[in-house]
């Protein structure tokens, strides 16, 4: 488990560092210090450090800190600490603040006096016992998710020693990157696994930030690179998993991510099957590319069996072939007789109810069914349309189309 920028400058002992730019993304997760010795960091680092610069072994002028700013923001450095007033960099130049503003990349002055083996001891003491708890949470939680445990007595109370709340009814999310192959493909082995390790990490930040903003969210991360959060039940959760996922989509990067959740888990002896469904629902997501990125297991239905359809264009063809003539392209409101269509279906064909439910007049409504069935060619009384439309708006309502209304 990594330290956020801002909990590393509370650590005792370390209260004399000062930030000078960048402080609005304090938030930054640090996954080790890295002390510069060259004159460039851009192949000696991997994204996640937190960069110290001395001047001790290469002479840092006004171009070379500016150099470093740029390359540290490029790889994905969380931060870079600069020594100053010593006989090296007696004070940072302001350009170079300037410019790691511009790039909000968080640049902290540390005094000489500041011992540097005190600095990145008490770093370095923390990240390793915040790795030690990461580890033990990772390993009680996955005996937990995967019912491999000896007692569940025994994973309960180890699980409260590491003031772990699981007992409390949660909800299973299980989300996982996409298209590794593919990237180091593009790239290479080298250069590969440099941009891997970069997005993983800005993955895992954004995870952690996100749910340090959620006291009680529970984190872990499985065999395989699956990742998994434990979340209280929430009415606007689908919304709120939403925004998360556009949050991490976007550190993906060239990888696509895709996400599940399960039903309702009333304790920690329910986690193995509400793992079980997150999976289900991530796996559908990632066949389906839901426009919210994410499934809900509880809503799955008969889409678990399209999943098992290989060819996705099958899926497609049947959507457009069932809701495409209704589709008016070019048109403020192209999508009016489909939505028509679902008020009408979520009705059982009820055109009153369909009408109180679209707050439409009864008149609009059945002129709109007449259209529905005109352009359609079909009938709906006809209980195999209806089950035909039925699975083609699951999969519209999901569909990249919708998302582009």
């Amino acid at each position: 488990m990594s330290l956020a920028l801002d909990e590393i400058l509370h650590l005792p002992g370390l209260q004399e560092m000062t930030v000078r730019a960048g402080a609005r993304n304090l938030q930054r997760r640090v996954r080790w210090p890295y002390v510069a010795e060259n004159e460039g960091i851009a192949e000696w680092v991997m994204g996640g450090e937190l960069v110290f610069v001395t001047g001790i072994n290469h002479p840092r002028g006004e171009a070379n800190l500016l150099s470093l700013v740029e390359d540290g923001d490029a790889v994905g450095i969380a931060g870079m600490v600069i020594l100053t007033g010593g006989s090296f960099i007696q004070r940072i130049p302001p350009a170079v603040i300037e410019r790691a503003e511009q790039l909000g990349l968080p640049l902290i002055e540390q005094p000489y006096a500041l011992k540097m083996v005190v600095v990145t001891h008490l770093i370095g003491t923390a990240l390793v016992q915040m790795t030690q708890v990461r580890r033990s949470r990772n390993d009680i939680l996955g005996q937990l998710l995967t019912g491999d445990y000896p007692s569940l007595a025994i994973a309960r109370q180890r699980a409260t020693h590491l003031a772990l709340a699981l007992d409390a009814p949660r909800r299973l999310v299980a989300l996982r990157l996409s298209g590794v192959d593919s990237l180091f493909e593009r790239h290479g082995l080298a250069q590969g696994e440099r941009v891997w390790q970069g997005i993983r990490q800005a993955l895992e930040d954004r995870l952690e930030a996100w749910c340090h903003g959620r006291p009680g969210t529970v984190t872990a991360q499985l065999p395989g690179d699956l990742f998994v959060l434990l979340l209280a039940d929430a009415p606007d959760l689908q919304v709120t998993l939403a925004a998360l996922h556009r949050q991490l989509a976007a550190a993906a990067g060239e990888l696509s991510l895709a996400m599940g959740l399960s039903s309702l888990a009333e304790d920690c002896a329910h986690y193995r099957q509400a793992l079980n469904e997150a999976r289900q629902a991530m796996e559908v997501a990632q066949n389906l590319r839901p426009v919210t990125g994410f499934c809900d297991f509880s809503e799955l239905g008969v889409l678990r069996l399209l999943q098992g359809i290989a060819d996705r264009s099958l899926i497609d063809d049947f959507v457009a072939q069932t809701l495409g003539p209704l589709i008016a392209s070019g048109r403020k409101q192209p999508h009016v007789l489909v939505h028509t269509l679902d008020a009408l279906l979520k009705e059982n064909g009820n055109g009153l109810k369909a009408a109180q439910r679209l707050g439409l007049h009864r008149n609009t409504i059945n002129q709109r069914i007449q259209r529905i069935e005109q352009l359609s060619g079909q009938s709906l009384d006809d209980p195999l349309f209806r089950m035909n439309a039925s699975v083609a708006m699951l999969v519209w309502r999901m569909s990249e189309a919708q998302g582009k209304e």
